[in-house]
């Protein structure tokens, strides 16, 4: 390892390491939002990381990240308010293993929804202690806004976005609410809404055009005007909350584009209300030539969403311990 990477990762015990990788290889990291959590996840890294997901983790959420995340109940870890900090902090430790072994900086990441917390704690503007504290309150505030007004998500499968606006502008002639919350990958729009609006949707998207619609597993309309109260919430935190430089571009939710330091708390307020635009996301990633990617955390959603965006990308995955070395040696294998 040169003196440059023990620098960056100074981690690092036996990476993977080629003279000259650091200025030939090229990749950028994804981490999963909400919907990835299962029970049992993370079982390889509680015992590897305890300074990360141990007691430090605990007093920072208040209850146990191993109890919940291993033993469940399925019904607990589903809540927001589990789900969100316990998806970061195993990403995140996954990410320090990936970082241990590969040492080898990417030159971007992006993260979906609470991703983003992930990502910016990867790149190094926000601590990890108080990434995990900003995403375990974010939790909390969605969860309850989601209480003060039964909303919901559905999928648009096969819909691209005039159709998308059209279904959304339809709802709103009907006096409905639809808005558009994430454009994932070609043919994959979620869109949020009311109760009564999710119901219009199933019972008029045909109509619309839409090949089907999927009404999502989730306690309300995320990243849509329903989520107000919870950026209101979680504004005066953001604000008081020190960043750092990053060690390399964070491409953010709410407009596609590389953080701007000065503008951190902005962008991840205006996040809680924003449609994720995951698929821009990936496109510009892909225009400054970044098309080698890495998703990192439970399960495998941004890989596939990367792979359907970018069908030319070379696309690996990292969800346990397991797949570090594979995903090291395919990212090397990409110079």
């Amino acid at each position: 390892m040169n003196t440059m990477s023990a620098v960056l990762f100074p981690c690092c015990r036996n990476p993977i390491w080629r003279d000259g990788v650091e200025s030939t290889v090229s990749y950028a990291v994804l981490f999963p939002g909400q919907g990835s959590q299962f029970v049992g996840m993370g079982a390889d890294l509680f015992d590897l990381h305890t300074d990360l997901l141990g007691e430090r983790s605990d007093r920072i959420l208040g209850w146990s990240l191993r109890s919940v995340c291993l033993d469940g109940p399925e019904e607990t870890l589903t809540r927001t308010e589990f789900a969100q900090p316990a998806l970061f902090a195993l990403s995140y430790a996954l990410w320090t293993s990936w970082v241990d072994i590969v040492a080898i900086r990417p030159s971007g990441a992006a993260g979906h929804s609470l991703g983003e917390y992930t990502a910016l704690a990867a790149a190094g503007v926000l601590e990890y202690g108080e990434a995990l504290r900003l995403v375990a309150m974010r939790g909390r505030l969605m969860a309850t806004a989601a209480d003060e007004s039964p909303s919901g998500m559905s999928a648009l499968l096969g819909v691209d976005m005039a159709l998308a606006h059209k279904v959304v502008e339809a709802s709103l002639t009907a006096g409905g609410s639809l808005q558009i919350a994430n454009v994932n990958a070609p043919g994959q729009i979620v869109v949020a809404g009311s109760v009564a609006d999710i119901d219009w949707l199933t019972a008029n998207g045909k109509d619309l055009g839409v090949r089907r619609s999927i009404p999502l597993k989730v306690a309300g309309a995320f990243h849509s005007t329903y989520m107000a109260s919870a950026a209101r919430g979680l504004e005066d935190e953001l604000n008081s909350t020190k960043y750092s430089q990053p060690g390399f571009r964070v491409w953010a939710n709410s407009t596609a584009e590389p953080y701007e330091l000065v503008d951190s708390a902005g962008t991840l307020v205006d996040q809680i209300t924003s449609p994720v635009l995951f698929e821009d996301s990936l496109r510009n990633m892909w225009s400054t030539g970044l098309n080698t990617l890495v998703h990192i955390g439970p399960g495998e959603v941004t890989a596939g969403l990367a792979r359907r965006t970018l069908p030319d990308a070379e696309v690996f995955t990292v969800s346990t311990l397991a797949d570090l070395e594979s995903a090291g040696d395919g990212v090397m294998g990409t110079m």
